[in-house]
């Protein structure tokens, strides 16, 4: 490396932003990526290991102490290239990925990991201001097209490689504008849309086609929006296309099916945030406010976490956030855990921009109504042993809340979808395909593949632009009979 010391001469610097009474005016991204001359600080804390324990951490395998150095060395231009050859999205890893990777970093075992996720978000950021991402169309045409329902990371990173590899690709999208929920579910505060605007600007400038509020198959459950204005059957487009990846996500949210669920204040997550994307992209106003509203927000991931942030940006009296397991410990034993990703208390931006009241152990019993509107959520608190849930006697309570945010993940892709190309389910009601051997990511039915939280479930966006790179190279292969693009 080139500071064998570094990570002994200088300390982990996170990135800044605005006080939390600043950013809450507004949805405009708040992180402040680091400058240069941080940045090759940062990268001279990368050790000379000898195994790099983070490129397996990262489910793209990006080639961490590489660009690391590079930057160190003040080579920007190669530290991209070295990105973008395992990730075509760094822009949204960059700012959206929790960091498994730096979890792996071999610092971690008794120090603070290099903040690797810092860097990239760097090296990407200055190579858009520095116009280094171009497009890059393929120098020949296949004559095969390739049709790809959803448009989130692993369904833009599948179109991305095969357009690359010479494919005509279109990209049909239910929703009025590109992007799956990095669009949608992710509020702007988090991830700037214009991000997402100007990689599909490349992607079309490569070849891709992108076709909007056209919905293939059949309608989608309640909870998952539609913008259809179009409606295009499943044999269609199996006899247009020479292959299909099915690339829609899992969109069934969990439920919390109590007396009083169908209380008008009661919402599932993407029912708020959605329209607030929308909102704030200048498609209409949010039906659902929460300004002067008492919120429980039930579940404690990083959906929650959005709505927590989006309701103190509405102006909410108060915010609450149940989980219904314990609290986990504030520091992992790090003895125990590394190099796997800790369970351990997370904090996020958001809990930090109001007097958030977290409650941990405490499962959700009734939403109470008053002429048929929330007025409070009555709860009852949970001991667990072994992995089993208990409630404890006498312990019920009743929080003020006007709104009710049900942020408790997803279960599974709409089966409608997947019924109307004649996919197969897993046990768990995703679509069925190996990763593995000569048929990875093809699901039983012909020319039809899977890639992404649509076949392996709800997952992390690092993920999704894993399956869609494999499953690319899986149906090149399909189409050509071998492939050059990576695995």
């Amino acid at each position: 490396m080139g500071k064998p010391t570094g990570f002994l001469e200088f300390q982990r610097l996170e990135e800044a932003y605005p006080p939390a009474e600043e950013r809450v005016k507004n949805y405009a991204e708040f992180v402040v990526r680091l400058n240069d001359e941080q940045a090759a600080v940062q990268g001279a804390r990368c050790m000379d290991c000898g195994i790099p324990f983070c490129n397996n951490g990262c489910p793209v395998n990006n080639i961490i102490p590489d660009w690391n150095d590079l930057v160190f060395r003040g080579k920007w231009r190669q530290a991209l290239d070295v990105l973008h050859s395992t990730n075509n999205f760094p822009e949204f890893t960059g700012r959206i990925c929790p960091a498994p990777c730096e979890a792996a970093c071999t610092l971690n075992i008794n120090s603070d990991a290099v903040g690797i996720k810092s860097i990239e978000h760097a090296i990407i950021d200055k190579a858009w201001e520095m116009g280094w991402v171009q497009p890059q169309p393929a120098s020949r045409k296949t004559g095969k097209k390739v049709a790809i329902i959803g448009s989130g990371p692993a369904g833009l990173a599948a179109a991305q490689q095969l357009a690359r590899a010479g494919h005509d690709v279109t990209v049909f999208e239910k929703n009025s504008r590109i992007g799956g929920l990095l669009r949608y579910g992710i509020p702007d505060f988090k991830l700037d849309k214009n991000v997402i605007a100007r990689r599909v600007a490349q992607m079309e400038a490569e070849g891709v086609t992108f076709r909007t509020n056209v919905c293939v198959g059949a309608a989608p459950v309640q909870g998952v929006v539609n913008d259809a204005k179009e409606v295009l059957s499943a044999e269609s487009i199996k006899a247009e296309f020479d292959a299909v990846i099915l690339a829609a996500g899992s969109e069934t949210p969990r439920d919390l099916p109590v007396p009083g669920r169908d209380l008008e204040g009661v919402y599932f997550a993407l029912e708020y945030l959605i329209p607030q994307n929308k909102a704030v992209a200048g498609d209409g106003a949010n039906p659902i406010s929460s300004t002067g509203k008492d919120v429980v927000v039930i579940g404690g991931g990083d959906t929650g976490s959005d709505c927590v942030g989006t309701s103190y940006r509405h102006g909410a009296a108060s915010v609450t956030q149940f989980e219904l397991l314990p609290e986990p410990p504030a520091q992992e034993n790090k003895a125990l855990t590394w190099p796997n990703w800790p369970i351990k208390l997370r904090t996020s931006s958001s809990h930090k921009e109001g007097e958030t009241r977290r409650e941990f152990s405490i499962g959700t019993k009734e939403f109470i109504g008053e002429n048929g509107k929330l007025k409070a959520v009555k709860t009852v608190r949970l001991e667990w042993n072994n992995g089993r849930m208990s409630e404890v006697a006498g312990s019920e309570e009743v929080f003020p809340a006007e709104r009710a945010f049900l942020a408790m993940g997803f279960t599974q892709p709409t089966g409608a979808l997947l019924d109307a190309f004649g996919v197969a389910r897993d046990n768990r009601g995703n679509a069925q395909a190996t990763t593995e051997g000569p048929h990875s990511y093809a699901t039983g039915a012909d020319k039809i593949f899977a890639a992404g939280d649509v076949r392996r479930g709800q997952s992390l966006v690092v993920w999704a632009i894993r399956e869609g790179r494999q499953c690319a190279r899986a149906v090149d292969q399909f189409l050509m009979g071998s492939s050059d693009l990576p695995r």
